[in-house]
């Protein structure tokens, strides 16, 4: 037990020393961006620094399995040049014994970050987001859906204009039941129009069969509605600015997933994506223990047989295969080429047991 715990502590501390570097790489990389992003700007380097913080949670949430098998190595390669394994080994504990505590630490941290660091990452998420554009466009955009349908509002100096439709099509470009009310800088209404249904062309929100209400200058906004077949209302957005927003479910934490699935299918979005991304992130934490097991697999020999180097190439190698392959099968799941449940869980399990299989080959067979 107690040799358990010496495993878990050293695998631990080389996965908090991995984490660190990268988010010090990540950070100094998004500042630099930030800087060229914003070269026009007039920001200081405290705003660009705290737009780099807003983006590091989730960039680096993004590479964490990349983390868990460099963490893996780094651990493995100490302990095997200080032939601690070989003394393990001698003691009667077998390899794949020696895995328990590195596997359960990786578990761990794997429901750490899920239930955790997940929400972060979404939240710090979308308020990069809300900041990057009201630097760059000075116009603020909010997308939120809720039990009483799909709402939006954009803005810019002139005023806000803030939209509700009961429901929209499966892509988001056709929006019904819509009711659009127009502000002015100082927050004073200024019109209220309801259609029954909207679409954006051409820069221009082509409103059907619409009312509309002046809600400045008038004493009896009824008495001078006005009844449209068709009403062309100005817009900043874009189909795919709400097709991409509502298509991205890094914004929504696991614990508010399954009420924003539901809300976005009784709006008439299709849910498909964060259905896929709810999967993904609950087998996150086998996707760190297949890490830790293709690390393992070609790091616990010891260093005096040689070929050191060759093995980390492999097994780096084979952890961004295995990266690139759960993208791939999540990509596949989100268009619906392959079932969600198939596309989050076959690739981290069959990858825990080929290296299982490894193990036992070249340390027990």
């Amino acid at each position: 037990m107690k040799l358990d715990f010496y495993f878990a502590r050293r695998f631990f501390r080389a996965l908090m020393s991995v984490t660190a570097i990268f988010s010090l790489l990540i950070l100094m990389t998004e500042t630099l961006e930030l800087i060229r992003q914003f070269s026009d700007a007039d920001l200081s380097a405290a705003q660009l620094l705290g737009l780099a913080l807003l983006r590091l949670p989730s960039t680096l949430y993004e590479i964490l399995p990349i983390v868990v098998v460099i963490a893996t190595l780094v651990m493995y390669l100490g302990l095997a040049r200080s032939s601690e394994l070989v003394v393990a080994r001698a003691s009667g504990r077998s390899a794949l014994r020696s895995l328990l505590a590195p596997v359960t630490v990786a578990l761990l941290f794997g429901a750490f970050c899920v239930g955790v660091l997940n929400p972060i990452s979404a939240t710090t998420a979308r308020n990069f987001e809300t900041r990057e554009a009201t630097l760059k466009n000075g116009e603020q955009r909010v997308f939120s859906v809720s039990g009483e349908g799909l709402w939006l509002r954009e803005g810019d100096a002139d005023g806000q204009t803030v939209i509700r439709a009961s429901r929209s099509n499966l892509s988001g470009s056709r929006l019904f039941d819509v009711t659009f009310l127009g502000f002015q800088p100082d927050g004073q209404p200024s019109y209220r129009i309801e259609a029954e249904a909207a679409h954006i062309e051409a820069e221009n929100w082509q409103l059907y069969n619409a009312k509309s209400w002046p809600l400045t200058g008038s004493t009896n906004p009824e008495a001078d509605a006005e009844v449209h077949e068709m009403l062309a209302l100005p817009t900043s957005l874009s189909v795919e600015e709400i097709q991409d927003r509502f298509g991205a479910p890094e914004a929504v934490d696991i614990w508010d997933t399954q009420s924003y699935i539901a809300k976005l299918e009784a709006a008439g979005f299709s849910a498909r994506a964060y259905k896929m991304r709810f999967q993904s992130e609950l087998a996150l934490p086998l996707t760190f223990v297949a890490m830790v097991l293709i690390g393992a697999g070609f790091t616990m020999r010891h260093t005096r047989l040689g070929r050191t180097s060759t093995l980390v190439l492999m097994a780096i190698m084979l952890a961004f295969g295995f990266y690139f392959l759960r993208s791939f099968a999540i990509i596949l799941g989100q268009n619906g080429e392959l079932p969600i449940l198939l596309a989050s869980w076959a690739p981290p399990l069959a990858v825990v047991l080929a290296s299982l299989s490894l193990l036992l080959h070249l340390e027990d067979g």
